[in-house]
């Protein structure tokens, strides 16, 4: 296969992450702090989690993975700790603090991310060790698929709120504003829904 003239695969990968992340975060923008930390799924799924949980991430696969340590305390990962206490916030923690965790693990992990060729290696402790040692290449991509899972459940946690759906604000879903056009199409859907549930009845 010939080499692509002019590309390079690590700032395409590096670009994915940034888009990822920055879906995710303004997902919490004009939200109470209400909205920002209440579960919306039956396992808890929340927007301010989601972020204190893919700062934590980060520190994790960008720092100690490549001997890099952040020194950033996460609590939240101690014995005493409060179950899965990484994808909620306390009262205690503030939007602002999550917010600027996120934002320096995002430093923290550019840095490693610049530094570092895609071939060199590191070691995840809380994996396997047939999975070890890691490249750059694969926690780059691990990293940046788990941001972009997350992203969705963000769109669909803010959707749930107060319907503001799309990538980030200036990228709205076409129709966004069109309350009678989704309202048609979600009938269109669940009529679709139906006369497949009736199909395989009479199939069956």
């Amino acid at each position: 296969m010939a080499e692509m003239t002019g590309w390079d695969p690590k700032a395409d990968l590096h670009h994915y992450l940034r888009t990822a992340r920055e879906s995710l975060l303004w997902k919490l923008d004009g939200l109470s702090e209400y909205d920002v930390r209440r579960p919306l799924t039956p396992t808890g799924t929340n927007l301010l989690g989601l972020v204190k949980h893919l700062a934590s991430v980060e520190l994790g696969y960008f720092g100690e993975t490549f001997g890099r340590p952040s020194d950033e305390p996460l609590p939240w990962f101690d014995e005493d700790a409060e179950p899965n206490a990484d994808m909620w916030a306390t009262p205690d923690e503030s939007r602002e603090q999550m917010i600027a965790l996120y934002h320096r693990a995002w430093a923290h992990a550019d840095a490693t991310i610049e530094a570092l060729s895609l071939d060199a290696t590191g070691h995840v402790a809380w994996w396997p060790a047939d999975r070890n040692p890691v490249s750059l290449h694969r926690v780059l991509v691990h990293v940046t698929t788990e941001t972009s899972r997350h992203a969705g459940h963000a769109d669909i946690v803010r959707e749930l709120i107060d319907g503001a759906a799309g990538r980030h604000s200036q990228d709205p879903l076409p129709n966004a504003g069109d309350a009678s056009w989704w309202t048609d199409y979600l009938e269109r859907l669940e009529q679709a829904a139906r006369k497949a549930a009736e199909n395989q009845q009479r199939g069956a």
